[in-house]
């Protein structure tokens, strides 16, 4: 065989560990097996968190139960996901000292728990529309009569009278459709905390309070002040919780990903059993069950095909747009398709162990997962709540003596739109609804993202780092070219050349048998085989004398090469093996050998290219290789002949230079860097390890995961910034013109209705524009 220098494992060069027994070959059907932490995970469902203020509290009630690693609130999703081995009951115990209820999600069955939740939120959003319409049909006549009348003062025994019945009708809606928030508020006030309840109970229960002093006593009162806000009370409530009803209508939209990914699951399974095709549900396959899927059917759990021959479908899985040839000895993953014939495989991972379980679980983790910017919202939010009740104190004594008559009722109306506007509802829903989008969005092209900081990171790269063999190529050789001799036809000299090689298990031996393999050809036997140390092999196929082997084995045979000793050299500068083949001693061909870029390598990387990310290539390869595989794939910077130990180095070189450095391999080698990387990338259809040391997952082992992560990557953070400057616009801008810094100079105050409507579409807000992620389209180039 030849010695020219090639690819890892292959003669006469320096070999690259990364993919000999761990490497998956992608073409060859292996489908992924997604890894995911081993730490005692559970996820707490919360109930009665009103706001962002909510979130630290809870969070810092979980951390301190004993056992507890971390807890990290999605409050959008109102879930905790809890990392430790503290008991589950701690937990609960923890909440619910916090002033907050909670029960755990169910595991089971992940189709039923969506379904459950699905039916609560329905049940939630109809009650909430029910109370939106009690508050607003007793709300909207009174604000009717006091624009069309002026007056909504008392004064008279029949106007006073006329008023309480309003009075006791307003106490209704306060009760029907403003309960939650009063109860809400005395959980808090039990717990020495306040949040969003405290504040729209403080506001609207004023606001009553003072409406019944001026009905039940109005002589304690100036004639001036003798004004009811019934109607804005009634009105903030019902639009509260219509804010409220409409944002959790966005919200459900946010969970499309994980509604998909499960829909994917199939219900059933056809199974063996005792010679017998017996058709039962999916959690009851055991596994080694034989399974039958049919054209059209779900591959419903992970397994090994053993009999039949078949494309699969599986965009839907990993992103993948082309059907994969399947056939006996190739796996299957759940959530496929099959597209053609009728497969019998062996069940090897079921139920939780499948590829798609783990996926949905390491999406659902992800989504719930916090990135730091989500953390400084949190902050804000804890302090933001007491800090808006002083501020209201403030605004209404300063109103009280510095006001004009009748300073108490412009003092009620201050603090009251205060304590409306300033909930920070908004500010709550600002990262977590963008992360479950962004997350999701970026499963659906195929990336699995870990955790809310690999999100937020992966859009600040300037360095990407690329292991060569299995990432910018296909990691296994192929045959590349044949360039026929005379009158000699390629199918046969290729027919030939595969049966001298037969027998040989050496990679570029195996390059030759398989591409015959794949054309249909079927091989003939071999005589008088014989191995040429460090030159090639002799053999007689056919009655036909064959040489296989380097130029030196052809000089020393005698045999005319003419110019494609030149054509030979052209392969080799192109990192292809070239192998002079001779039949009866005349030149026949030449077969090159290589491992092969990808097809889409190279437009990916300039799609990193065009984004000003700075490529890297790394290997351990020899140089000429290596050069020749970077030249055409455009990567201006390598470095050949690197030690799996010398590539974490190389990261960290970077990262001294002042990159943000995105690091992307398969093999076991390839671990330590990915670990140590800013943002560690794995090939999908690598090893597991690699997998586990990675931030994010490539599903279907294309470059253009890498590009499609960083653009969704940034599409999020940019979403989260513009959510986090219309929820502090809202809170922050609002408060001060709702304390009254208008009045001196325009004579305008801020009513209370418009806080609560403010307050109420600014959550709605912010949920719609976190929806638009889901319409982002990563643009290729």
């Amino acid at each position: 065989m030849s010695s020219v220098n090639t690819e890892s494992g292959k003669p006469g060069c320096h070999k690259d560990t990364d993919n000999n027994a761990q490497h998956h070959n992608h073409e060859h059907g292996s489908d992924p097996h997604v890894h995911v932490d081993s730490a005692a995970h559970q996820e707490l469902i919360i109930e009665g968190a009103g706001c962002a203020s909510c979130v630290g509290k809870i969070e810092s009630a979980l951390k301190a139960v004993p056992g507890v690693e971390n807890a990290e609130m999605n409050f959008a999703q109102r879930t905790v996901s809890v990392i430790g081995n503290a008991a589950a009951s701690d937990l609960l115990k923890a909440v619910e000292k916090a002033g907050y209820n909670a029960k755990l999600a169910a595991a089971e069955n992940e189709d039923d728990a969506l379904a459950e939740k699905e039916k609560a939120d329905q049940a939630y959003y109809k009650r909430l529309m029910k109370e939106t319409w009690i508050a607003l049909s007793l709300g909207g006549p009174l604000m009717a009569y006091a624009l069309i009348t002026g007056e909504v003062n008392v004064n008279t025994t029949t106007e006073r009278i006329a008023w309480l019945v309003v009075g006791i009708l307003t106490f209704g809606v306060l009760y029907f459709s403003g309960k939650h928030f009063f109860v809400g508020a005395w959980k808090s006030f039990l717990n020495h905390s306040a949040n969003m309840d405290t504040l729209i109970a403080l506001g609207t229960g004023t606001a009553w309070l003072y409406s019944m002093v001026v009905v039940f006593f109005p002589d304690a009162v100036p004639d001036q002040a003798r004004h009811v806000y019934f109607e804005a009370t009634a009105i903030i409530i019902g639009l509260i919780d219509l804010g409220l009803a409409l944002e959790l209508k966005a919200r459900g939209r946010t969970s499309e990903a994980i509604k998909r990914l499960i829909g994917l699951q199939a219900k059933t399974a056809r199974v063996i059993r005792d010679d017998k095709e017996l058709d039962i549900a999916i959690e009851q396959v055991l596994l080694n069950d034989v399974v039958r899927v049919r054209p059209g059917e779900k591959i419903p759990v992970d397994g090994e095909v053993i009999e039949g021959h078949t494309a699969m479908a599986k965009s839907m899985l990993t992103g993948e747009p082309m059907p994969v040839e399947k056939a006996t000895g190739d796996t299957v993953a759940a959530g496929t398709i099959n597209k053609s014939g009728s497969i019998l495989f062996k069940a090897t991972r079921v139920g939780k162990d499948t590829a798609l379980a783990q996926i949905i679980n390491m999406v659902k983790r992800a989504q719930n997962s916090k990135p730091p910017i989500g953390r400084l919202a949190d902050v804000i939010s804890a302090y933001f709540v007491p800090v808006v009740m002083i501020i209201a104190v403030v605004s209404a004594l300063t109103w009280l003596n510095f006001g004009p008559e009748p300073a108490v009722a412009f003092a009620i109306v201050s603090a009251t739109t205060v304590l409306i506007i300033a909930c920070p509802c908004a500010l709550g829903l600002a990262t977590p609804m963008s992360v479950m989008v962004g997350v999701g969005k970026a499963a659906e092209a195929g990336v699995l993202i870990r955790n809310g900081e690999a999100l937020q990171t992966a859009s600040k790269i300037t360095a990407m780092i690329l292991d060569k063999t299995g990432t910018i190529t296909l990691g296994a050789p192929k045959v590349t070219d044949v360039l026929v001799a005379g009158e000699y036809d390629e199918q046969a000299v290729l027919r030939l050349a595969a049966t001298l090689e037969s027998g040989s298990e050496h990679p570029l031996a195996m390059a030759i048998v398989e591409s015959a393999q794949e054309r249909g050809i079927e091989m003939g036997k071999v005589s008088n085989f014989n191995a040429i140390a460090g030159h090639g092999v002799q053999a007689e196929v056919d009655g036909k004398t064959l040489l296989f082997g380097n130029e030196k084995l052809m000089r020393e045979r005698t045999i005319e090469l003419g110019d494609f000793v030149e054509k030979a050299q052209a392969l080799a500068a192109e990192a292809k093996t070239p192998m002079y083949f001779a039949i009866d001693n005349q030149l026949a061909a030449i077969i090159a050998v290589a491992d092969p870029i990808k097809e889409d390598s190279i437009a990916a990387i300039k799609r990193l290219q065009h984004n000003g990310i700075r490529v890297v290539m790394l290997t351990g390869d020899n140089r000429a290789t290596a050069k020749a595989v970077a030249e055409k794939a455009g990567i201006k910077e390598f470095f050949a002949e690197v030690l799996p130990e010398e590539k974490s180095k190389k990261v960290q070189k970077l990262q001294m230079e002042g990159e943000v450095v995105g690091m992307s391999g398969d093999g076991i080698n390839d671990a330590p860097a990915l670990a140590i990387a800013n943002v560690g990338f794995a090939i999908g259809t690598g090893t597991d390890v690699a997998i586990e040391s990675a931030d994010i997952t490539l599903m279907r082992g294309s470059l253009h995961g890498l590009a499609d992560a960083i653009a969704v990557s940034k599409a999020t953070l940019r979403n989260i910034k513009q959510n986090l400057f219309g929820a502090f616009i809202y809170n922050v801008a609002g408060v001060p013109f709702a304390a009254g810094v208008l009045y001196p100079f325009f004579g305008l105050l801020l009513s209370p209705v418009i806080a609560g409507a403010a307050m109420a579409f600014s959550s709605l807000t912010v949920v719609t524009n976190a929806n638009r992620l889901r319409f982002f389209k990563a643009q290729e180039h």
